[in-house]
């Protein structure tokens, strides 16, 4: 069995949500935006395309599935998603609740202002872990 090992940004910039059936899912530490990372659990991934078919499949479905999560929770504008890794090379993919009410719509998030990180006692952080055990346990 391959041993899942996190890129260290990854680690220092996300939070723990959960496993599914490919991917660790973590909530990119940064409170102005309701985000969620997947991050599948192989050695080696740098893009979608190094996936196999069938994890692709999950790849996708695990995706759609978080996009739901958030438009339950959150009823966004929109949800954006991408798969950039210009900075961490590790394959993982962008799940983002976007509203025309943030502070940089409708501007892309990377790069826009400083990070706001959640505290361990915030609402939203319980909002998002919540929905998140919510949706994975039916």
């Amino acid at each position: 069995m391959i041993k899942f090992s996190l890129h260290p940004q990854l680690a220092e910039s996300t939070l723990d949500l959960g496993p599914l059936p490919l991917s660790e899912a973590r909530i990119n530490n940064d409170s102005r935006f309701p985000w969620i990372i997947l991050i599948p659990r192989g050695k080696g991934l740098v893009g979608l395309h190094d996936l196999g078919t069938g994890d692709l499949q999950v790849m996708m479905l695990e995706i759609r599935d978080m996009s739901r999560l958030l438009v339950e929770a959150y009823s966004p504008d929109r949800i954006n998603v991408g798969a950039l890794g210009n900075i961490v090379p590790q394959l993982h993919v962008h799940v983002i609740a976007r509203f025309e009410t943030d502070p940089v719509w409708p501007n892309p998030v990377w790069g826009a202002g400083s990070p706001v990180p959640y505290d361990e006692e915030s609402p939203e952080l319980g909002k998002i872990r919540d929905a998140f055990k919510n949706y994975t346990s039916v």
